[in-house]
């Protein structure tokens, strides 16, 4: 059942790119009225570029998560079966602090 989940969850993948690009044009354009530099934009400052990266980076990734999470609880009511893992992993980077 879990195979079947794969080009559902491609399709998803694919909503999510396009709905954070425009939510990220939404957001942008409430810090600036012009488009977002390019990292190679030579008259562009260091603060503008990195802003733009970040505020583009959390766009996508909680844009990313929220459909994703939808999907997949769309796919477990639709068919009774979670599509990924159950429980959470525990974090490595923890282990090698402790």
């Amino acid at each position: 059942m879990k195979l079947l989940y794969r080009p559902f969850g491609l399709v998803i993948g694919i909503l999510a790119g396009v709905l954070s690009k425009k939510l990220f044009d939404v957001v942008w354009g409430l810090f600036d009225k012009e488009e977002p530099p390019k990292p190679t934009t030579r008259d562009a400052n260091w603060p503008k570029v990195l802003g733009a990266a970040a505020v583009q980076g959390i766009t996508f990734k909680v844009t990313r998560a929220a459909v994703d999470r939808a999907g997949a609880k769309s796919f477990e009511h639709l068919t009774g079966v979670w599509p990924g893992e159950k429980e959470q992993e525990e974090s490595q980077a923890a282990e090698a602090v402790r």
